[in-house]
This record gives C-alpha cells, structure tokens and sequence, in this order.
C-alpha cells in the first residue's frame, strides 16, 4: 500500500487491457518489449498489482496469455491480478504465474461472484487472492443485481465468510469489488447505495481486515471534461468519491497509477455538488449532476 496524497491505497495497475487502445495495438502487433515496458512503467508509477488482460483472445490463445505473464514478471516485482471470468484461462495463468518473482506473493484472481464461484475449485492447487463481486447475488438459484446498501452488504458479507470458513482465506486476501456507478443517469440512488454499504462493511467487526475496491473511471462518464469551478470534473469527482470512502475502509483502486488521489477540502465546488447529488433521486439528481459543469 502506498500513501498517494493523503490517501492510503492499493493501486492496481489497469493498463495491461485491450480497453486502452494503445495496449491494444501491442497486444495485436505482439510486441512484447512494449508490454513489459507499460509493466514497468506502472510498477515505477507505485501500483502495487499488475491486472493483466489480453481480452477475448485469451480463450483461443493460451500460449500467448503464458507469454505476456512470463515476459512482465521478467521485468517487474509486483504481484499479478488476473482478470477473466473463465476457469480455463485462470488456471493457465495460475500455472504460468512465479511468486518467487514476485517476492513470493500471491496473485489475485479477477473476479469471483456467489453466481460465478468455480473458479475457487482452482484454490486447492494453487494459492492466490481474490476480487469478489458485491453487485450481483444468486437467490433461488438465479443472479440478481445488487442496488441497495443492505443487499451489497449482505452479498459481501456472506461471500467473504464463507472464502474464510470453506477455504481458510485470510480475510486479507480478499478484495471486495464495490463496482462504482456513473452519475450521469444515477436516479436510483446507485452512488449513495455503495459508499453506504461500504460504510456497514467497514464497521463490521466480523469483516475486519478485507479490503474493498472499485474501478472509479465509471464515475464521470458521458460528463463534459471541465467542472463549472474549472477543475478536471472526472478527476475531482473520483476524489470526492474516496475522501468519503477511504475513512471507511475504501483502500484498492483498479486505475491508472500515475493518475494522483488526494482528499478534497470540504468547500470544494465538486465536492460539495457531489455531496448534494447523493441526496437526490429521480430527476432531481438529474438536475443536480448539471451543477457540476454549470454555475
């Protein structure tokens, strides 16, 4: 963990995608120099994970998956972090993974949810930690989607016990993904409904020691590049996001580790347009999202 402007945080390095278009390119031109290079370039940056995920091609394509993993631990220290829903793929990767190049830490598996739980039949022969889903519960044997505090809560809650009770897993080893919301269209109550379950898992002497975790580029999505005050929107928005949840127990960001986080005073503009949105529903958050970018 690092400390990155007043915010304590695991930065897992989001870069190694074909999300962004520039990794794209490296993975279809196959240049593996330029891979390890962008490996490098985040594990300097202070990421403190690698999420590795050469897309679809990872299914028709297993040599190559084994080639991107062996060629970024040549040239990189910090654990990996796995990111495919499919069994196969992680098992490959698992195989592939040295922890002696890595210190000996363990990687992580990107992601498990209680509708997606085969992937933990790879645990008694490999070790590693995970990134739990809270978005999605199974109830009568179907996957539902998570919206409310309480129904995030009990989905992690229920999960990460039954990682430590069935399987022995440290607590430690488990990041819970809370899936950050845009705003943009967030009449629902989506933003308020994760920082308040993140609150009840904080404070839950039971769940002491997980981590929680979120992708926070969704957040800005679809809104204009400047906020009414001039600042970055995208940006100030992802700090007013962890200024509320770090205190709680928010430590992991799945991002882009040169990006910067800091905590926002209380008088900044987007902070405190942030805070009134999240206590709007329907159209008035609508029109409360328009007082980020108009004053």
């Amino acid at each position: 963990m690092t400390q990155a402007n007043g915010f304590a945080l695991n930065i897992i390095g989001e870069r190694i995608n074909p999300g962004f278009k520039s990794t794209r390119a490296l993975f279809d031109n196959e240049d593996i120099p330029g891979i390890q290079a962008l490996a490098v370039k985040q594990a300097e940056a202070g990421a403190a994970y690698l999420n590795v995920n050469i897309g679809a091609r990872a299914l028709t394509d297993v040599d190559f998956m084994a080639r991107v993993i062996r060629a970024i631990q040549e040239v990189v220290t910090v654990p990996l972090s796995f990111d495919f829903p499919s069994k196969a793929v992680q098992e490959v990767c698992l195989a592939t993974y040295d922890p002696a190049r890595a210190g000996g830490r363990l990687p992580i598996v990107n992601s498990i949810t209680e509708h997606r739980w085969d992937l933990m039949e790879l645990y008694g022969q490999y070790k590693f930690k995970v990134i739990l889903m809270a978005s999605e519960r199974v109830e009568d044997g179907v996957a539902r989607g998570n919206k409310t505090a309480d129904e995030i809560y009990a989905t992690a809650k229920r999960a990460a016990l039954r990682l430590q009770r069935d399987y022995g897993m440290p607590l430690d080893d488990i990041f819970i993904d809370m899936s950050v919301s845009a705003i943009i269209a967030d009449t629902e109550s989506l933003n308020r409904g994760t920082i308040d379950a993140i609150r009840l898992i904080g404070g839950d002497p039971e769940l002491k020691g997980v981590h929680m975790m979120g992708g926070l580029s969704n957040i800005g999505q679809q809104l204009p590049p400047k906020a009414a005050d001039g600042s970055d929107l995208k940006h100030a928005l992802e700090n007013a996001f962890l200024t509320l949840t770090a205190p709680h127990g928010f430590d992991t960001v799945l991002g882009t580790p040169w990006r910067g986080y800091h905590p926002l005073p209380e008088e900044d503009y987007v902070f405190a347009v942030y805070r009134n949105f999240l206590e709007q529903t329907g159209t008035n958050a609508l029109r409360a999202v328009r007082k980020f970018y108009r004053a």
